[in-house]
């Protein structure tokens, strides 16, 4: 077959990835190819991926399939730790560190990477019981697993009846197991744990389980590690919990004669005398139509993770049929943590006459029916009856629900916009002020709370009563903007599928060559943004994936207003001093604030700009395999300045360093940045392409530890003790002091606090420097800028910008001159 027949490329969650011999028998047992391989993987992704979120992966290939070699060899298998060299960059990877070397294990997040893994026959996936942290270090397990294991003369019944005496004792210490038929012989038992025990402890927890086990049943059951005295009896392995050793994942297939599944059943199914593993197809049948029994067990962060919390929009969807009515049904769950600040007062000629309330929280529309209109007198309550969530698509409905289906009648839209939220307990009290349409039911800006009326189990406990209050000049200011799911923008244009920022690579000015074919722009002192928009809704991911859109809403409105159907945009996110700079400092403010009154606040008093320099997409087209000076001549035509906006493109110095670097420090700017006129986008890599030159040294560093301060800082921290990341550990590069304002160091003390532990992390650290410190986890990276370095490879007078909580501390690097050894 010619090779172009034999190879092709495929897009899988807008990764490239080539794939080839789709006609290789994987499986000559049964028939089985790599394109069934692959097949399985995709369809199983969803399901398989919250088992596998964060933990580093371990794979068995058979790059020639499971039958035996020519002359009955073993066929040839790699089990594969650390990533080859052709490992693609956008792989997410994480270290773990060995005794006497460290090695590189992916992690399997995402469907482009299990598609990837599959391309390579790697049939089986293999993770420990524990997951990375967000520090990128090992957290304690999650999860405890049992393995039982027939001996000879024992059956998957036998493992099955041991299975189920396991599940008592283990409920009986509180803990719910599942368990998997391996795809193999036996059955494995997972249990979950909250994460306050070790993996030695979580050892010792199994070992004593096994132990109990074999007390009470020694005609059936050992615990012990020989193999000659398993005969007639279920080995139960309690080894796998240990944090170095791994267990097949569930649903991964098996590199036996047949493709046989690790596969989670019910307790239902262990009951079973005809109980039997499973193959691919029988487990894709099952989850086609049954959830899936580990649900429960799969981490809440993961990506569609049934463990993410309850479905708010369950009884929604249970009390319309899709078919029937012309309302939204959406077959998925509401969005994680959307927070918008829409509001829509729907007109609703049901059975009676009454008006919808729903404003928008956490995703979907907590809505109340209104039987006599949002009140008009502060001196009369109007009653309000809590019914079910509604999607966020509800915020644009008008239509007509048929007779006969639930809540038939006619809708159309009373008044909509943003409202201000002052007050929301969950229950028991709702304050909001919300910004009505000129022409909407409202007649403009009204405050009302909600007030539960104290019920208990009865129908009556839905019972709130709504009542106007007066408004005042600051529940009018800084009204919020509607963001992504907003009733003002259309739900029905998707967005764009996230895209990772391109990577600028640092060099100093005297190094840089040619400036021919380069363009030069100014280096923000910011947070690195991607805006994506779709349809007038917008959402503004962080470089590390946060959404991002209510902590700099003052953006939104002009973003919404740009005249596409879907773009992404790249840019910074700056705050300006009064001199028209931009200043970290004041950005630092804005930073990590969740809670809308703070937003709100601290947005009034340093307003954010977004500072464009890139488009990535256009209305349904990627425009990342353009050259640079193509995308930004878009950018250009679709952003033009405007008076009062808070958008900008700032303009580029094409062909002149010196002109862009004396800009630069005019301005007091960070530096420059150097991009090829021709260059493409490549998005998470860091590439030689776009160059990144410093006036002055600034530096990421990891903070292991503060001194306490004296005089005015008495009782608090008066400097922070940094490290730089190295081969041979947190390597020491001084004290900073300076730089900090009380609320920085209030905010300092109060991130710090729950990190203490007794030991240093950095290495290196004088006697002087240590005495008297109290040491810290290293997971908090700041930024700092320095005059020079001192023989030792110490910051002299460094000064403290901010915290970089769009870093991790395994992403911090050395930026300056070689440092020591």
């Amino acid at each position: 077959m010619a090779k172009a027949a034999r190879e092709q490329t495929v897009t899988v969650d807008g990764r490239l990835i080539k794939i080839s011999n789709l006609d290789k028998v994987l499986y000559p047992e049964t028939g089985t190819t790599k394109a069934d391989v692959l097949a399985y993987y995709a369809e199983v992704g969803p399901t398989m991926l919250p088992h596998l979120y964060e933990r580093p992966a371990t794979r068995k290939r058979w790059p020639d399939g499971v039958a035996a070699a020519p002359g009955g060899k073993p066929p040839t298998v790699f089990f594969a730790k650390d990533l080859g060299a052709g490992t693609p960059d956008w792989v997410v990877r994480r270290k773990i560190v060995h005794r006497d070397h460290d090695n590189y294990y992916p992690v399997v997040n995402d469907l482009a990477t299990l598609t990837w893994l599959a391309q390579l026959a790697a049939l089986e996936i293999h993770v420990p019981q524990w997951r990375f942290g967000r520090n990128g270090q090992p957290r304690n397990p999650d999860r405890l697993v049992l393995d039982l294991d027939p001996g000879p003369g024992v059956s998957l019944t036998d493992c099955a009846e041991i299975a189920l005496l396991a599940r008592d004792i283990l409920r009986d210490i509180g803990h719910d197991p599942v368990p998997v038929t391996s795809g193999s012989k036996g059955v494995h038992l997972y249990a979950p744990l909250d994460g306050s025990q070790s993996s030695e402890q979580a050892t010792t927890v199994a070992r004593e389980l096994a132990r109990a086990l074999e007390a009470d049943h020694r005609d059936r059951v050992i615990s012990s590690m020989k193999r000659s005295e398993r005969d007639g009896k279920v080995f139960v392995d309690w080894s796998q919990n240990n944090g170095a050793k791994t267990t097949i994942s569930p649903y991964s297939l098996r590199g036996r004669d047949r493709p046989m599944v690790a596969a989670p059943r019910t307790w239902e199914e262990m009951a079973d005398p005809d109980l039997r593993q499973l193959d691919y197809a029988d487990v894709l049948e099952r989850i086609r139509e049954q959830p899936d029994p580990m649900g429960p067990l799969a981490d809440p962060e993961a990506p569609g993770s049934p463990a993410s919390g309850p479905d708010r929009l369950a009884r929604y969807r249970s009390m319309r049929d899709a078919a029937r009515t012309p309302e939204p049904v959406p077959a998925e769950p509401a969005p994680d943590a959307a927070r918008g600040f829409s509001f829509v007062i729907q007109e609703h000629h049901a059975r009676r006459l009454h008006y919808d309330f729903r404003l928008e929280r956490d995703g979907v529309l907590v809505s109340w029916a209104v039987p006599k209109a949002p009140p008009t007198d502060p001196k009369v309550n109007h009653l309000a009856v809590q019914t079910e969530d509604h999607p966020l698509e509800y915020g644009s409905f008008e239509g007509t629900i048929p007779k006969g289906e639930y809540g038939g009648g006619k809708v159309t839209i009373w008044d909509s916009g943003t409202y201000k939220l002052h007050k929301w307990r969950d229950g028991k009290e709702v304050i909001v002020t919300l910004f009505g349409r000129p022409d909407g039911g409202l007649g403009g800006v009204r405050k009302f709370a909600l007030i539960h009326t104290g019920g208990g189990s009865s129908p009556a406990d839905k019972n709130w009563l709504m009542h106007l209050m007066a408004t005042d000049p600051e529940d009018l200011e800084l009204r919020p903007q509607p963001v992504e799911g907003a009733s003002t923008g259309s739900a029905d244009i998707d967005f764009p599928e996230p895209i990772a920022p391109m990577l600028a690579t640092l060099r100093k000015p005297e190094e840089f060559g040619n400036e021919t074919g380069w363009a030069f722009e100014m280096k923000w002192d910011g947070v690195r943004t991607v805006a994506y928009l779709a349809g007038g809704r917008v959402k503004l991911l962080s470089r590390k994936g946060r959404d991002d859109t209510a902590a700099y809403f003052d953006v939104v409105p002009d973003l919404a207003a740009i005249p596409v159907e879907t773009a992404v945009l790249d840019g910074e996110v700056v705050v300006f001093d009064p001199s028209g700079r931009p200043d970290f400092g004041l950005l630092q403010h804005r930073i990590n604030l969740t809670r809308p009154a703070d937003i709100e606040r601290a947005a009034k008093a340093r307003p954010a700009q977004l500072m464009l320099f890139d488009i990535l997409h256009l209305n349904g087209q990627s425009l990342t395999k353009k050259p640079y000076a193509e995308r930004r001549e878009i950018l250009e035509d679709l952003v033009r300045p405007q008076k009062g906006s808070r958008l900008q493109v700032p303009p580029v110095f094409e062909g002149s360093l010196g002109a862009a670097s004396e800009t630069a420090q005019r301005l007091r700017l960070e530096g420059v940045v150097a991009k090829r006129v021709d260059s493409v986008y490549q998005p998470g890599r860091r590439a030689l392409t776009w160059l990144k030159m410093k006036n002055h040294p600034h530096q990421e560093v990891v903070i292991g530890g503060w001194k306490p301060g004296q005089g005015r800082r008495d009782g608090g921290i008066g400097s922070l003790l940094m490290g730089i990341p190295t081969p041979d550990g947190l390597l020491y590069v001084g004290k900073v002091g300076s730089g900090f304002d009380d609320r920085m160091l209030d905010d300092l003390m109060a991130l710090l606090g729950p990190l203490a532990r007794e030991t240093s992390p950095l290495v290196g650290v004088p006697r002087e420097d240590a005495r008297d410190a109290r040491w810290v986890e290293p997971e908090v990276v700041g930024e700092v800028s320095y005059g020079e370095l001192t023989e030792p490879g110490r910051m002299r007078h460094p000064v403290w910008h901010g915290l970089r909580t769009d870093k991790e501390p395994d992403e911090v690097v050395w930026e300056g001159l070689p440092l020591p050894g």
